[in-house]
């Protein structure tokens, strides 16, 4: 008798870009970013950061699953960070242990929680969010 086919999702944020993770058990072990495989990302340093989450939360259950994520919006980068935080959470969601969350805690806080900055809008009479227009007396 096969076993159940499990479905978790996840998502994550980071400044204007966002990561919808689907974590898929049993499966081949696949890991794709719009439908590009995670050895085939570029640039390369984002790879890197990516395959960082997956070595600390590694888990043998995580060899059987496949983990598709849609991401869009912002910078390379901040796509990175997003798509990071989306596979550490749908990690701790799966296994959803103790040890799991507090390795990732422990190597980075926002893995878990998130990062809460965002742009500050622009206000009027100035060209910037802060910047106002200088004035001279003389």
């Amino acid at each position: 008798m096969s076993e159940k086919v499990k479905h978790v999702q996840s998502s994550g944020k980071r400044k204007t870009a966002i990561a919808r993770a689907v974590l898929k058990y049993p499966a081949k072990g696949q890991i794709k970013i719009n439908n590009v495989p995670l050895e085939l990302y570029e640039p390369e340093i984002a790879r890197y950061r990516i395959q960082e989450v997956l070595e600390v939360g590694k888990h043998p259950k995580l060899e059987k699953c496949d983990i598709k994520i849609r991401v869009s919006g912002g910078g390379t980068m901040g796509q990175t960070d997003a798509v990071r935080i989306a596979i550490a959470k749908i990690i701790n969601k799966f296994i959803g242990t103790k040890t799991i969350e507090r390795a990732f805690r422990d190597y980075d806080d926002h893995l878990l929680s998130g990062d809460s900055r965002r742009t500050e809008p622009k206000k009027f009479g100035g060209k910037k969010a802060r910047a106002r227009r200088q004035k001279s007396f003389r």
